[in-house]
């Protein structure tokens, strides 16, 4: 399934600059950052869950929050796209360019 992460996480002090690269680490283990604080994640069920644990066990529910908008195994046909950055296909070939 396609899950879209969103997060704003409080950065006014340093742990909340702190947790703002964690939960980025953790979504980039997952996942494809699409805008500054959003990214896509193709995750089956138990994938979801341990990255919901991760997130969540990181941020400050008082000052930090997150979003997961499920897609669904259907998402190709609900993301569109528009603009300067090109987009890419999660399911698509891997090229590593060295």
């Amino acid at each position: 399934m396609m899950v879209l992460i969103t997060y704003d996480v409080n950065v006014t002090t340093s742990s909340g600059k702190k947790r703002l690269r964690k939960v980025a680490k953790h979504c980039q283990d997952y996942g494809q950052r699409v805008q500054n604080s959003v990214f896509e994640c193709l995750l089956d069920p138990t994938q979801f869950a341990e990255l919901k644990h991760r997130l969540e066990k990181t941020i400050d529910p008082n000052t930090d929050s997150l979003r997961y908008y499920f897609l669904g195994s259907n998402w190709k046909g609900r993301v569109e796209h528009y603009g300067v950055k090109n987009t890419y296909d999660p399911e698509g070939v891997l090229i590593i360019d060295e």
